[in-house]
């Protein structure tokens, strides 16, 4: 989603269903990323947008790295840029 603002840093962090992979409750299968091992659900980018959720290697299956930029706001993370690594990069 979107390209990198060049004046801010990027992240490299870890990314799956918040609720399959990575421990948050919530009411069905939506996206989010854990930074310095804390869980934050993902506003600005939709689990549906990077292929099926389910598949061998979908967001509810596998644990993925992307590269983002954005702030945590509350206990969200509000994501101006998004771009999903490769199978098979590791963060």
């Amino acid at each position: 989603m979107g390209k990198p603002d060049p004046s801010k840093k990027t992240m490299l962090v870890e990314t799956a269903c918040g609720e399959c992979q990575l421990g948050l409750h919530g009411k069905s299968c939506d996206l989010a990323i854990r930074i310095n091992g804390k869980a934050y659900f993902v506003d600005g980018a939709h689990i549906d947008s990077f292929g099926d959720a389910h598949a061998k290697d979908g967001f509810c299956e596998a644990v993925r790295t992307a590269e983002v930029q954005g702030q945590i706001t509350g206990n969200r993370f509000k994501a101006t840029y998004f771009k999903l690594m490769p199978s098979g990069s590791k963060k």
